[in-house]
């Protein structure tokens, strides 16, 4: 893995991660278009810390009260809600983890699932926003926030436009269904971060690429930052079709690529 190949890896991270166009689907496609091996272990997980430290700038001071046990009602309701979205994604990943990351292999499978997500940001431009605030979000809406959230691992399924449009479609209000969204993201990311450190601590780092890798990681955490602040601001603005056409137009070209690549279409 070359210095330029860690840093394509490092900007379709950190950009695709908090966009809603899922950001295991672009890694997927990219490696095969390109060609490139996959990334060993140890940029995986400082791909994933980028990404994570990305969360963290923007969302940091509601982190912070939260780890601080907080005495207000709203606020450590908001916690229990967290840990509750938390559930659904972490039974799905252990129970159906394995079978899903089969799908990494096929770039059909991820061009149809980008299609599928393109359907659902139409949707989401199609929902009003509810009014449900922090003290109006039930615990059901963090289950069914975070079963979407545990979909998403399929790659081609957006986590971030999994969750704010089941947020959306239970009546919360855009700026809680965003927040939520992304600081439920958070220790999932963290999670899988983890279990790549394992991985990475048995294979061994491989210091000869170590700054390519680093480099990787800062690209991603700059770009996850932008990628934050402009899906916020597209929300707002109510431009989100623009990403359900995206995904649209990049499913059927991986789709069709994928069918001419294993001979389906001469």
């Amino acid at each position: 893995m070359n210095l330029i190949e860690a840093i394509i890896l490092g900007l379709v991270q950190g950009l695709t991660e908090f966009l809603p166009v899922s950001s295991s689907g672009h890694l997927v496609i990219f490696q095969d278009f390109l060609g490139m091996n996959q990334p060993g272990v140890t940029l995986e997980v400082i791909l994933h810390f980028g990404t994570l430290l990305s969360v963290l700038v923007i969302f940091g001071r509601d982190f912070l009260e939260l780890l601080r046990f907080p005495k207000d009602t709203a606020q450590r309701r908001f916690l229990l809600l967290l840990l509750v979205g938390m559930v659904p994604t972490a039974l799905i990943a252990f129970l159906l983890g394995d079978y899903m990351e089969l799908l990494f292999d096929s770039t059909l499978a991820v061009g149809v699932m980008l299609l599928v997500t393109g359907g659902m940001l139409k949707l989401l431009t199609l929902l009003t926003g509810g009014q449900k605030d922090i003290n109006g979000m039930q615990y059901r809406d963090a289950l069914w926030i975070g079963l979407l959230q545990g979909v998403a691992i399929i790659p081609g399924i957006s986590r971030s436009g999994s969750t704010i449009t089941a947020a959306i479609w239970r009546g919360l209000a855009q700026a809680t269904a965003v927040r939520y969204s992304f600081m439920l993201a958070a220790p999932v990311i963290f999670g899988a971060t983890l279990l790549e450190v394992k991985d990475m601590i048995a294979a061994g780092i491989e210091r000869a690429l170590l700054i390519n890798y680093l480099a990787g990681g800062l690209v991603a955490f700059l770009a996850g930052v932008v990628a934050i602040k402009t899906f916020i601001s597209l929300l707002k603005r109510h431009k989100f079709h623009y990403f359900a056409y995206y995904c649209w137009a990049a499913g059927a070209f991986t789709v069709i690529y994928a069918l001419i690549k294993h001979g389906f279409v001469f």
